[in-house]
């Protein structure tokens, strides 16, 4: 059997396409055998001049690969970016504001959220509502926050408080260690806005979480 290159077979399908493509003239164009022929080949010319602007040129090629390569670096760097962006957004969760599951809990945590604590300096009453195994804040609210004398305390466990609206503290929150704060049991005492957000109730001796918070904490 003779081998067929791809140049044969294409001049083989341009003319199998011929009869079909004369038919269609005759039976729109009129039957003159001379006029058939002049339409026949101004379609064949134009069939094949569109033919290799779409697939044989090389600056179709050209271009076609660059619109891949684009919209593959585009999903690539797009992915990249997300995943960077979920991690800075992780790393600048402070003040006991990340999303980051604490399990398992450290036996050296203390307190738990959803517990009412007093703080033994300034006196307000609040609900825990997060903590972090230590500090984790902007490095200049920390350096204001703990002097040179008072460095050991940013590795300590902190806890962000809502604070009692009644106490007129004049903050509604607060990020502070472990030391400075003691609970009460059994004082449903907290009055905050944003309670409910956090809460859906109160049991006599905590407040308990709403179902996203307990995800976060599940050993609270």
């Amino acid at each position: 059997m003779p081998h067929i290159n791809a140049a044969a077979a294409l001049q083989i399908c341009m003319l199998l396409s011929v009869l079909p493509a004369q038919y269609f003239i005759s039976q729109w164009y009129g039957t003159g055998s001379a006029q058939r022929i002049q339409i026949t080949e101004r379609l064949i010319l134009a069939s094949w001049s569109s033919f290799t602007k779409s697939c044989l040129s090389l600056d179709v090629w050209v271009d076609r690969l660059n619109l891949w390569l684009s919209k593959t670096r585009n999903w690539y760097y797009g992915e990249k970016k997300t995943k960077i962006g979920d991690k800075e957004a992780e790393t600048h969760s402070y003040f006991a504001e990340s999303t980051h599951v604490r399990s398992p809990k450290p036996e050296y945590i203390q307190f738990s959220v959803g517990q009412v604590i007093v703080h033994k300096r300034f006196g307000y009453a609040g609900v825990i509502v997060g903590w972090d195994v230590k500090a984790k804040a902007p490095e200049e609210w920390l350096q204001h926050k703990y002097p040179p004398a008072k460095q050991d305390l940013k590795d300590t466990p902190h806890y962000r408080i809502l604070i009692n609206k009644a106490n007129g503290f004049g903050k509604s929150t607060a990020y502070i260690p472990e030391e400075e704060i003691t609970i009460i049991m059994g004082l449903e005492v907290v009055h905050h806005p944003d309670l409910k957000a956090y809460f859906s109730g109160y049991d006599g001796s905590k407040y308990i979480m709403q179902p996203w918070m307990k995800k976060i904490y599940p050993h609270d």
